[in-house]
C-alpha cells in the first residue's frame, strides 16, 4: 500500500501565504530601509534630525495601532483593516523617488505616511496570524512568518545594490531615486498577492475556536510587567537609520564599503534577523520566554562593535548582533502576546503591545540620535544597558502568567 502524502493544513498553508505577502512587502519598505539614512544625509539631514523622524515615525507607527486595534476588535474587520494598512505602507515608498534634492522634509512626511500604515495594518495583521498560529506551535509560526518577512528584507537592498552596481543616473541623487521607483515592482506584488490570500482565506478568524465563556478584557499583571520589559528594551535599540548614518560618515571609501554596496549590509543583517527568528521562534515553543532572556543578552552590546570601533570586522559582528535582536524582537515578542491575551480582545493586546513600544522608540531614538551628535559613548552606554535592564522584566512576565494559570487550574 502506498503511504498517504502528509498534507500541509489550511493554517500553515495560510501562514505561508501571509508570509509571502510579507515577504514582497518588507523586500519594498526594507529595500527602501537600507538607504533611507544616507539618502537623508545627502538631501540635507542632520544625525538629531534623522534621529527625531525615525522615532517620530515608530511613535506613529506603533501608539495609533492602540486605536486601530481597538477598531479592529469592534468591528471584527480584519481583513478590510489590513488591506487599507498594506495600500497606505507600501505606496509611500515609490513616492520618494520624487522628492528633490534638497527636499529632506518631503521625504520625512513620506515616511511617516508609511509607518502610518503599519499603524492601519499591524493589529489586525497580526491577530489575523495568531489565529491561524494558535493551531500550530506560536513560536514556529510567528518564526515562519519573520524568516519569510526578513527574506524580503534581504532580497529589497540586494535588488537596490544591483540598480546602484550599474549605476544608473547622472548622480548619487538620480541613483537614490531610481532605487525608490524600482521598488514599485514588489509593492505591487504585495497588493496582487494580499487580494489572493483574503480571496482564499475570507474568514481566517474561523482558524481558533471561540472560547467557551466571555471574559471581559482585563490587563493581567504579567502582562503589565511584559510591556514594561519591551518599552524598555525599544527605548535602548538603535534605529537602522542611524546606524547607516554612521556607516556612511565613518567607513565610506573604505576599501570595501562604498556608496553603492551599502546595502549589502543591511542585507546580511536581515539574512541574521531571518535565521534569528526561527531559532529562537522554535526555542520560544520549547523554553517560553527565556528564549527572549537569551536573545537579548546576545544581541545587548551590538552598539559597541558597531560605534566604539573603526574596524570593520568588528562592525559586522555588531550589524550580525542587531540582527539577532531584530529577530527576537519580530518573532517572540509577538508570540508573546499571542500566549498573554485571549482571542476576541487580541487586537487590542497587540495594540497596547505595540503602542507602547512605539512611543518608547520614538523616546529613545530621538535621544540616542541626539546623544550620537554630543557623545558617542554615552549612547553606546544608554543603549546597552537599557537592553540589559529589560530582562529581569521578562523573566517576571513569565513568572506571573504562570502562576496565574497554575491559580486558574485549581478554581
Amino acid at each position: 500500500m502506498k503511504k498517504s502524502k502528509k498534507r500541509i493544513s489550511p493554517t500553515l498553508l495560510f501562514l505561508i501565504l501571509f508570509g509571502i505577502v510579507s515577504l514582497f512587502s518588507d523586500m519594498t519598505h526594507e529595500g527602501a530601509a537600507s538607504i533611507q539614512g544616507a539618502y537623508l544625509t545627502l538631501i540635507g539631514a542632520s544625525a538629531s534630525a534623522i534621529g527625531f523622524v525615525s522615532g517620530l515615525g515608530e511613535l506613529i507607527g506603533y501608539s495609533l495601532r492602540y486605536v486601530f486595534g481597538k477598531i479592529t476588535d469592534k468591528t471584527k474587520k480584519y481583513w478590510p483593516m489590513t488591506i487599507i494598512g498594506y495600500l497606505i505602507d507600501i505606496l509611500a515608498v515609490p513616492l520618494l523617488a520624487f522628492v528633490g534634492r534638497n527636499g529632506w522634509l518631503f521625504a520625512c512626511a513620506l515616511l511617516l505616511i508609511q509607518r502610518m500604515g503599519k499603524a492601519v495594518k499591524k493589529p489586525a495583521k497580526d491577530t489575523i496570524m495568531s489565529f491561524a498560529a494558535s493551531q500550530e506551535q506560536v513560536g514556529r509560526s510567528f518564526g515562519i512568518q519573520e524568516m519569510l518577512d526578513q527574506i524580503g528584507a534581504f532580497l529589497g537592498p540586494l535588488l537596490l545594490y544591483l540598480v546602484m552596481l550599474f549605476k544608473f543616473g547622472n548622480d548619487d541623487f538620480e541613483m537614490y531615486s531610481i532605487c525608490f521607483l524600482i521598488l514599485s515592482i514588489p509593492a505591487l506584488i504585495t497588493i496582487v498577492l494580499l487580494f489572493l490570500t483574503k480571496k482564499k482565506f475570507p474568514n481566517p478568524d474561523q482558524f481558533e475556536p471561540e472560547p467557551k465563556e466571555y471574559i471581559p478584557f482585563k490587563i493581567k499583571k504579567s502582562f503589565i510587567f511584559y510591556i514594561v520589559g519591551i518599552s524598555i528594551f525599544a527605548f535602548g535599540f538603535i534605529d537602522y537609520s542611524l546606524v547607516a548614518m554612521h556607516i556612511t560618515r565613518t567607513y565610506i571609501g573604505d576599501s570595501f564599503i562604498t556608496l553603492e554596496n551599502l546595502p549589502l549590509i543591511y542585507s546580511m543583517a536581515m539574512v541574521v534577523d531571518a535565521f534569528a527568528a526561527i531559532i529562537f521562534g522554535k526555542l520560544y515553543d520549547k523554553f517560553g520566554i527565556f528564549s527572549l532572556v537569551i536573545a537579548s543578552i546576545l544581541s545587548a552590546s551590538f552598539a559597541i562593535f558597531i560605534f566604539a570601533f573603526n574596524s570593520l570586522p568588528l562592525l559586522m559582528i555588531g550589524i550580525a548582533m542587531w540582527g539577532i535582536g531584530m529577530g527576537a524582537q519580530e518573532s517572540i515578542l509577538k508570540a508573546v502576546v499571542t500566549d498573554l491575551v485571549p482571542k476576541y480582545c487580541r487586537a487590542t493586546g497587540y495594540g497596547i503591545f505595540e503602542c507602547s513600544f512605539g512611543i518608547f522608540w520614538f523616546i529613545g531614538s530621538t535621544v540616542l540620535g541626539i546623544l550620537y551628535d554630543h557623545s558617542i559613548t554615552v549612547m553606546i552606554v544608554v543603549s546597552t544597558v537599557s537592553q540589559l535592564i529589560a530582562i529581569p522584566f521578562y523573566i517576571i512576565s513569565y513568572q506571573r502568567n504562570k502562576l496565574s494559570i497554575e491559580e486558574n487550574k485549581k478554581h
